[in-house]
């Protein structure tokens, strides 16, 4: 029997509580239950990004979103009725339900233990890990070390990324580099890791995305493209599923990124009559975290040997109409270690981010 009151939430709470939860708690799902703690339904990640594409708002009840067509299996289910769901669906955590009420959790993780399962195909599409850049913000601490290799852990921020792709299949990389590239290229040739890495060499910077030029021509299936200052907890096979089923061009991965204004914010009419004074309020956003997906017909969009960002490329796309998704995350699950504040935060998440955690 687990312990059922880390995925169990009341329906009432707001949703920004809900996705906290889950990630404090480590699960995938809450169990919503009522004043009477019965089950009234569950919310899962894919959920919330439902109902993001919906307009909610962080802080509206969960119970607003939730799920209450869940899946879920009886007090004395058969083997079978589990296999078959884990096997047809992307479900990790089945609830187990008796008169209405949660009495156990199925975990697909545990449920395979010490037995032969095959856990459906595994990526193999090509990373690019994008390291060239000089890493200012982490100044001094990269004056010595290129970002790439900042201690994250016990290993260095590029290899924590690798592994969470890893853990999904991938293997192949390529790794663009420009400062401290001999450091980088040390590194690896003093560790042997299962993965395949060859280098994108910059001789002068690239802007943010420049140097994926550099593979066209070599490649046919889509590929990922993330900062090397980036870690996520996201499930990058769901991420490929919603680029292809999508038909994107391009999938942008965004955090819900919730941002609180330290002062009151005053707003006036045009003749500086205050209207209202709204105090140290807060607004919820979908950022860019630094991690897509691109197809690779987008090569033909990036200029050769020329300083190009992200936001070039968008703009182009734009124009072209091409179409560009966004797979929102919760804030929970984006670190962005670029930023001394958010380094130390991760630090504290260290334990989370292990292989097979998501």
């Amino acid at each position: 029997m687990k312990n059922l009151i880390k995925y169990t939430v009341q329906e009432t709470i707001s949703v920004r509580d809900a996705i906290k939860w889950m990630s404090d708690s480590e699960v995938e799902i809450c169990i919503c239950i009522n004043d009477k703690d019965k089950v009234v339904g569950v919310f899962t990640q894919g959920d919330f990004r439902r109902a993001i594409f919906e307009g909610m708002q962080l802080d509206d009840d969960v119970g607003t979103f939730l799920n209450d067509k869940y899946i879920s299996v009886l007090k004395n289910f058969q083997d079978n009725e589990v296999e078959k769901i884990f096997n047809e669906t992307v479900i990790k955590q089945i609830p187990v339900i008796d008169n209405g009420y949660l009495i156990d959790i199925v975990s697909k993780d545990e449920y395979y233990k010490g037995k032969e399962h095959k856990h459906g195909s595994a990526l193999n599409n090509l990373v690019i890990i994008m390291a060239g850049g000089k890493g200012t913000r982490l100044d001094p601490f990269t004056r010595i070390l290129p970002k790439a290799l900042i201690p994250f852990g016990d290993d260095p921020v590029i290899k924590v990324i690798m592994d969470k792709f890893g853990s999904y299949g991938m293997r192949n990389f390529k790794i663009s580099v420009n400062e401290k590239s001999r450091m980088i290229k040390a590194y690896f040739h003093d560790h042997e890791l299962p993965y395949s890495i060859e280098y994108i060499e910059e001789d002068k910077p690239l802007g943010t995305i420049g140097a994926v030029k550099m593979i066209e021509g070599n490649i046919a299936e889509p590929f990922f493209v993330t900062n090397c200052d980036i870690i996520l907890k996201t499930n990058y096979s769901s991420v490929m599923d919603f680029h292809l089923n999508g038909n994107y061009d391009l999938t942008l991965i965004g955090a819900m990124h919730n941002f609180k204004i330290a002062y009151g914010v005053c707003e006036i009419e045009n003749n500086g009559h205050l209207i209202s004074l709204n105090e140290k309020p807060s607004y919820d956003y979908l950022v860019n975290t630094g991690v897509y997906i691109f197809n690779p017909e987008l090569l033909n969009y990036i200029p050769e040997n020329e300083h190009f960002d992200i936001t070039n490329l968008l703009e182009e796309l734009r124009i072209k109409n091409k179409k560009i998704g966004v797979y929102p995350i919760t804030e929970h699950d984006w670190i962005d270690i670029g930023q001394w504040t958010e380094y130390h935060n991760g630090i504290n998440k260290i334990d989370e981010l292990k292989v097979g955690k998501n």
